[in-house]
């Protein structure tokens, strides 16, 4: 189960996290990540998708709007019920759980054409166990679509300062996140790890999960323009998506 320090955070975190992505103010998410992350999804008109740590439900809501049977589990029942209270406003036919994802008792196997797990998996402790559960409920032939901040790249906390995590990129570290950025009305703190590329691909590997694409999303010059805090990511990336199917012979 995940440690209770990290959904306490989140908990703790809910109402300054629906105030952050509901007011515009996640430009990487909106003009970086999902722009890359849809487009390598596809079409998922008809598809049963579940997400995974999906917050406060902003996007299985475009997953629904885009047509597919969506379902949205996170473990924060603050964030859950956010979500919830949304879907009574908009009527997507979205199901919302509170379910820990390195133990998803109640899903069935082989059940699933896409998991998806936007930005968050970096902040799941059991991960290995996690994936191996997403595994598990996935279609033969289904995939699995996440993202992740880039682990050369992302900020850390280390003794109470923040470093990149290239000067310690091999060491799988635990550590507290303030988000105390300017376009932030409220201030937070949350819980993430920072692991390797290989602990990623190691764990899929062993949940029987094989990667087909690999993308670093990056942005046009008219983008960097209108958005100036997102201008570093021309020189180096912000975040990785990864695909990866489950292979028909695997029985997890």
């Amino acid at each position: 189960m995940e440690n209770d320090d990290v959904r306490d955070s989140w908990d703790a975190s809910a109402e300054a996290w629906v105030d952050f992505v509901r007011t515009g103010n996640d430009v990487t998410r909106d003009k970086l990540n999902n722009p890359a992350a849809f487009d390598l999804i596809g079409d998922v008109t008809g598809l049963t998708v579940l997400d995974v740590a999906c917050g406060e439900g902003y996007n299985t809501r475009i997953l629904a709007r885009k047509g597919a049977e969506v379902t949205g589990v996170d473990f924060s029942s603050r964030l859950i019920r956010s979500a919830i209270l949304e879907e009574r406003k908009e009527s997507l036919g979205i199901r919302y759980f509170i379910s820990d994802v390195a133990n998803l008792d109640g899903f069935s196997d082989d059940h699933y054409d896409l998991v998806s797990c936007f930005m968050a998996l970096q902040d799941i402790e059991n991960y290995n166990e996690s994936v191996s559960e997403i595994s598990r409920i996935l279609k033969p032939r289904g995939r699995f679509v996440f993202s992740i901040p880039h682990p050369c790249f992302e900020k850390i906390s280390v003794n109470g300062a923040r470093i990149e995590a290239s000067n310690r990129y091999f060491e799988e570290t635990k550590y507290a996140l303030n988000w105390d950025m300017e376009r932030l009305s409220i201030p937070f703190r949350t819980i993430s790890f920072h692991r390797t590329l290989t602990d990623y691909f190691n764990a899929l590997n062993l949940a029987g999960l094989s990667v087909s694409r690999l993308i670093e999303p990056t942005l046009t010059m008219e983008t960097a323009r209108r958005f100036p805090l997102l201008k570093s990511i021309l020189k180096r990336p912000q975040s990785v998506i990864i695909e990866s199917f489950k292979d028909a012979k695997v029985r997890i």
